[in-house]
């Protein structure tokens, strides 16, 4: 293919109060066309190939967040949404770099850019293993080591003790299951999820000793059958009313990592759920702590190789279906993202750009 001098984007063009919208005037993103330089000594021109899909993205637009209580900086308005990828080299001026390999990068929702290798990662090698390249965007990637550190460093979850974890169906969800379950050898692991069918995949697949639809008319009723005599650890992804709940179902002096938020998400400009049962936190001495995986960074190199080795060990099962890949063309890079929102996705929500 010749060397491309434009690319199109996807900016941030309105910050959204509520579910981001992708039509009418108020519409979140919008597709513009920049020009491309050429990359300069030690940086690299790139093709992206796929997308990562995060809920905590939504946190990243939010029109009410104070930037100095943020994990990560925001994304400004009429610059690219920001995303994480894997992208092939088209053109290199850094040593060690070949043109047409594949990297992980920070690209953005860029069809071409220039980024600085400094900047980017190599792909360690899936030798003698039957599994997708794009599993460094999930299960072995800042997905995977969200749930690792979180349900190891966070929770401290032991063989004693009994899990729950909410959003069990979802990308960390379903990677804290099996841990707990086949690395840490937890004595029950219970999960949460949307759905008969999402449940059954969590405990036939993933091995999940229960999973609790939280959309049945039954649910607190499961939850409370399923948790009888109460649990240590809480791997909370949705917080809102189920960490409410949650709250009256720990033992006194459980753990809580409080790794995501997705119930409120889109509730910029509203009221909160407001957690009802925070008392439960005092009388009990519940531990909550929240983190993101990138406070363990020193660590995660010998946690991909962990991963990687109960994969190949049979411990962990990485593949097709603990990802969701949705091939569209560069247009449909928003809606597809949308789905994270929806419960449209198993496992990691992933965009192939076709």
């Amino acid at each position: 293919m010749s060397i491309p001098t434009k690319t199109r984007q996807w900016i941030l063009s309105n910050k959204p109060s509520g579910l981001p919208s992708l039509s009418g005037p108020s519409q979140t993103f919008t597709l513009t066309t920049a020009s491309l330089d050429s990359p300069a000594s030690n940086q690299l021109l790139l093709q992206l190939l796929y997308l990562s899909n995060d809920p905590g993205q939504r946190g990243w637009i939010s029109p009410n967040i104070d930037p100095a209580r943020l994990y990560t900086t925001p994304v400004e308005l009429n610059s690219p949404m920001n995303a994480r990828g894997i992208c092939k080299i088209l053109q290199s001026r850094a040593d060690g770099w070949a043109e047409g390999e594949l990297i992980l990068a920070n690209p953005g929702w860029r069809e071409y850019a220039i980024m600085d290798a400094a900047k980017c990662q190599k792909i360690p090698s899936l030798e003698g293993m039957d599994v997708s390249v794009t599993q460094f965007l999930g299960a072995l990637g800042g997905t995977g080591l969200t749930a690792w550190f979180g349900i190891k460093e966070v929770a401290k979850a032991g063989k004693e003790d009994a899990v729950v974890v909410s959003g069990a169906a979802g990308a960390v969800g379903s990677m804290v299951v099996q841990i707990a379950k086949h690395i840490i050898g937890c004595k029950r692991v219970i999960g949460i999820a949307g759905g008969k069918e999402k449940c059954q995949w969590v405990k036939e697949h993933l091995g999940a000793d229960a999973c609790v639809d939280y959309k049945a008319s039954s649910f607190v009723d499961d939850l409370k059958k399923e948790t009888e005599g109460f649990v240590e650890v809480y791997f909370d992804n949705v917080g809102g009313e189920i960490l409410d709940l949650m709250l009256t179902r720990i033992k006194r002096h459980g753990r809580v990592a409080a790794c995501g938020a997705v119930a409120e998400y889109n509730k910029d400009g509203e009221r909160g759920y407001g957690i009802k049962n925070w008392f439960e936190v005092v009388s009990n001495r519940i531990e909550i702590k929240g983190f993101i995986a990138w406070d363990f960074f020193d660590k995660a190199a010998e946690a991909t190789k962990e991963m990687v080795k109960a994969t190949r060990e049979g411990k962990m099962k990485i593949d097709a279906d603990n990802e969701t890949v949705v091939e569209t063309g560069f247009e449909g890079a928003p809606e597809t993202w949308m789905k994270l929102f929806e419960g449209g996705n198993r496992g990691k929500l992933i965009t192939k750009l076709v």
